[in-house]
């Protein structure tokens, strides 16, 4: 039988957002360890505990439930970025906080990896939309910190996607690659004095230490 393809709209009450996110979280498991293609909605419920017709009411097909958890991931991501960075004075607070926040986030999330690059292959615009809503947010907070006089005048966007390329591969290498999966506080620091030393304003005539 084959079922309808198409958007589903988000469930209205707390039952069904539990089990919409429920299939959510049971996708990131099964999608990060067998790839989308290996993948089944048999595989997918089994491990929500629902039935097979539950799914459909709220995806239309495997591909869709797929291009939402990419979503729900990028948003879950920067939810905890922001509530890492509320408060914060100054902009190489932020960095810090942000960069932990991150890592924090692919430990919990480790599957994140595996999810976001298959995206490519199987939605080519949820894979960009992950990154693009990502740097949007951090090219904004750059550039406020330039106008502020924090940083040095560079190309916000394209320093938005350097910074977040620093802190995917680090992630990857002590997170996904390790055990246990965490980033040094050490490696960090280490980081911080890079980013910031050839991020912070100087003045006129001078170059960063």
């Amino acid at each position: 039988m084959t079922k309808d393809v198409g958007a589903r709209p988000l469930p209205q009450t707390d039952r069904g957002r539990e089990t919409r996110q429920k299939l959510l979280d049971a996708a990131e498991s099964i999608f990060g360890s067998l790839g989308f293609h290996e993948a089944s909605v048999t595989q997918i419920v089994g491990a929500a505990g629902v039935g097979q017709g539950t799914f459909y009411l709220y995806f239309g097909q495997k591909r869709d439930i797929f291009v939402a958890l990419v979503d729900h991931l990028a948003k879950s991501l920067r939810h905890d970025l922001s509530r890492a960075i509320s408060g914060l004075k100054t902009r190489e607070e932020v960095e810090r906080a942000g960069f932990k926040a991150f890592f924090a986030f692919v430990a919990r999330h480790p599957m994140l990896y595996r999810i976001v690059r298959q995206a490519e292959f199987v939605d080519e615009e949820a894979f960009r939309a992950y990154y693009r809503t990502l740097a949007r947010g951090y090219r904004r907070g750059l550039e406020a910190a330039m106008a502020q006089g924090e940083f040095r005048h560079l190309d916000a966007e394209a320093l938005s996607y350097a910074l977040m390329g620093i802190a995917d591969f680090v992630g990857m290498r002590y997170v996904l690659w390790q055990d246990p999966g965490t980033v040094p506080a050490a490696v960090t620091e280490d980081l911080m004095h890079f980013i910031l030393e050839g991020l912070r304003a100087v003045p006129t005539g001078q170059v960063p230490s």
